[in-house]
């Protein structure tokens, strides 16, 4: 089903109120160490985990995308076009766009990516004005957003990222009755009325991807400590799911999930408390921001590297190749931020879509780990690697420069 299922990389967690840690206990939310081993069991079937779009993602992985593998922001898996002929125009368009915020590294890069493409069809014409509201993640100021471009009546095609799914279903579906093309991306909506929904393939990938890199590298009977950001947050429950399915699966001893607010400095703390209580062998993230933290706590305690999970942001990735330890670098394609402009460009020239544009999702592996950092060497830490701006007119320096 279209749109029921929120797809996104982070989440902006700096005003997020955590417990604080006791000096026996580590800090977080889920269980800790000296409780009963999670992992053991499978998710149960409810919001978070729903088996049947487990096992569609995780078949996805192996399904070979349409269109060119050196434009993967255009590639679609498994599409199924729909035809956008209503919606074509003569003339620049005027394209706005409702972001739910800038506020990680992971947003900055895709959002000066979707900027550098905005430009070239500015160049060639197709693309006039190019109107951004920012909700800084607050759901209020974007539905306020968007209902500002809808009564402003200048849109061509309005594009929305939305800051979470159910409260922003009614702000999109009001965009879609104002008869402007409607296009969401990255985080979905409870509503199919959008002309497309544009996301890499899934949470549940994501999430297995980490978990059997584990499973592969791991001896039975081994240690894992998850690190999570916060609980709630559906595509990031459904990593968790999706690695609780297969730990469950495996002879791995889940030590803990833990909510770290992707703060890096909880999660050096954090990680430090259990390997004051004995081994950690190997760390699974739902998202990997903090994860050169989670590798630092390591090194004060002169302990073993784990068997590592982080993400694709070059400070990681530099810090893997640094160590030489065994990991891996799960990916939310970053370069989805280019895919709503082209979608906006077709509709508006009347050309098909895919109603659900589904974008490959591959992680980083070892085997192609040097090929990234020297394809994005130069550019800062924050920056991720897979963002798929290298043939725009602004690389490197927008990316360098950011603010």
């Amino acid at each position: 089903m279209r749109g029921t299922r929120i797809t996104f990389a982070c989440l902006a967690v700096t005003s997020l109120a955590l417990t604080a840690c006791s000096t026996d206990q580590p800090e977080g939310g889920g269980t800790s160490a000296g409780e009963e081993a999670v992992g053991g069991e499978s998710p149960a079937e409810g919001e978070f985990f729903v088996r049947a779009d487990y096992e569609r993602q995780l078949a996805q992985r192996d399904i070979e995308p349409t269109g060119d593998a050196a434009e993967p922001w255009l590639q679609a898996i498994e599409p199924e076009m729909v035809d956008t002929s209503q919606y074509a125009m003569e003339g620049p368009a005027t394209v706005c766009f409702s972001n739910a915020s800038v506020s990680n590294p992971w947003r900055v890069t895709g959002f000066i990516t979707m900027q550098q493409q905005v430009e070239v069809f500015q160049e060639s014409g197709e693309i006039g004005e190019f109107r951004v509201s920012d909700a800084a993640d607050d759901d209020n100021k974007q539905i306020s957003d968007i209902q500002a471009f809808v009564r402003s009546g200048d849109c061509d095609a309005i594009i929305i990222s939305p800051s979470t799914t159910a409260t922003l279903t009614p702000a999109v579906e009001a965009a879609c009755e104002s008869g402007a093309p409607v296009i969401v991306f990255d985080r979905g909506v409870n509503t199919d009325c959008p002309v497309t929904f544009i996301h890499p393939i899934g949470g549940y990938a994501y999430g297995a991807d980490g978990a059997e890199f584990l499973v592969e590298n791991l001896e039975p009977g081994d240690t894992v400590l998850a690190l999570r950001i916060l609980p709630g947050v559906d595509v990031l429950e459904n990593r968790w799911a999706a690695a609780q399915e297969i730990f469950a699966d495996s002879e791995l001893e889940v030590l803990g999930d833990e909510f770290t607010g992707g703060d890096a400095a909880q999660i050096k703390d954090l990680v430090t408390q259990y390997l004051q209580r004995g081994d950690v062998d190997g760390i699974w993230m739902d998202a990997g921001d903090g994860a050169v933290a989670a590798v630092e706590a390591f090194e004060d305690a002169g302990a073993d590297y784990p068997v590592m999970v982080g993400e694709d942001e070059l400070s990681f990735l530099r810090k893997w190749q640094e160590t030489d330890m065994t990991a891996i670098a799960p990916v939310y394609s970053n370069f989805q931020w280019r895919t709503p402009i082209h979608a906006a460009v077709r509709i508006l020239n009347g050309e098909e879509v895919p109603a659900e544009w589904v974008l490959p999702q591959e992680p980083i592996t070892e085997d192609d780990l040097d090929e990234f950092l020297e394809a994005n060497e130069g550019l800062p830490s924050l920056h991720y690697a897979k963002f798929g701006g290298e043939d725009l007119p602004g690389f490197p320096d927008a990316w360098v420069d950011r603010d």
